[in-house]
C-alpha cells in the first residue's frame, strides 16, 4: 500500500510556505527516516529560499547527536525512535540554522526493524517553534517504505503548517 503522492506533498509545502512568508519566518529541517524527502518537497516549490534555511539528514545516532544537537543521554534513555528524540532534533535544526520553525521525523520506514513496541511505520514528528515549547506527535503508517515516507512527509509538513497557522492567529 502506497501513502500520499507528489502532489499532496507540495500542496502542503506551498500553504507552509506561505504562512511561514506571511510571518516572514524561515523553517529548517532534521530528518532521519525520511532521509530528506521534507526537504525535497519544500525547495520543489518556486521561492522556498525565502523561507527554507536549509536541513539536515540525520540517519545514525551519531549524526542525530552531531548533526542535530541531539543529547547521547536521550537517545540512551528514550531511543532513536522517540518523541524526546524528534523534539530535541527540532530544537537543533532551528538552532543550527537560526530558523524560527525546526520540523524533524524519526521513524522506521521499514520493511525491517519493527519491534512490538515500534512496529514499522512507527514515526514522530517534532516541531520546535520560536517562544513555544518543542513537542512531537506519534504515526504508526502502514504502507511500504516509499509510502511510509510519503506519510510522515505529509505529516511533518501539515503539522508544521498548522503550528505557524496557530501562532499567527495569536498574534
Amino acid at each position: 500500500m502506497s501513502g500520499p503522492d507528489q502532489q499532496e506533498l507540495t500542496a502542503i509545502a506551498r500553504e507552509l510556505g506561505a504562512a511561514l512568508r506571511k510571518r516572514r519566518w524561515r523553517m529548517a529541517t532534521a530528518e532521519s527516516s525520511t532521509g530528506g524527502l521534507i526537504g525535497h518537497v519544500i525547495t520543489g516549490v518556486p521561492g522556498a529560499s525565502e523561507h527554507y534555511a536549509g536541513g539536515v539528514i540525520c540517519y545514525s545516532n551519531q549524526a542525530k547527536e552531531v548533526s542535530a544537537g541531539v543529547p547521547h543521554e536521550l537517545i540512551v534513555q528514550y531511543g532513536a525512535v522517540s518523541a524526546e528524540v524528534a523534539s530535541a532534533m527540532a530544537v537543533g535544526a532551528a538552532d543550527r540554522f537560526e530558523a524560527e520553525l525546526g520540523v524533524s521525523v524519526t521513524g522506521i520506514a521499514g520493511p525491517g526493524g519493527g519491534s512490538e513496541r515500534k512496529p514499522v511505520g512507527t514515526h514522530f514528528v517534532g516541531i520546535s517553534l520560536r517562544g513555544y515549547p518543542a513537542r512531537a506527535e506519534h504515526h504508526v503508517f502502514g504502507h511500504d517504505r516509499e509510502g511510509n515516507k510519503a506519510a510522515a512527509a505529509l505529516a511533518a509538513l501539515s503539522q508544521a503548517r498548522d503550528a505557524v497557522l496557530a501562532a499567527i492567529e495569536k498574534g
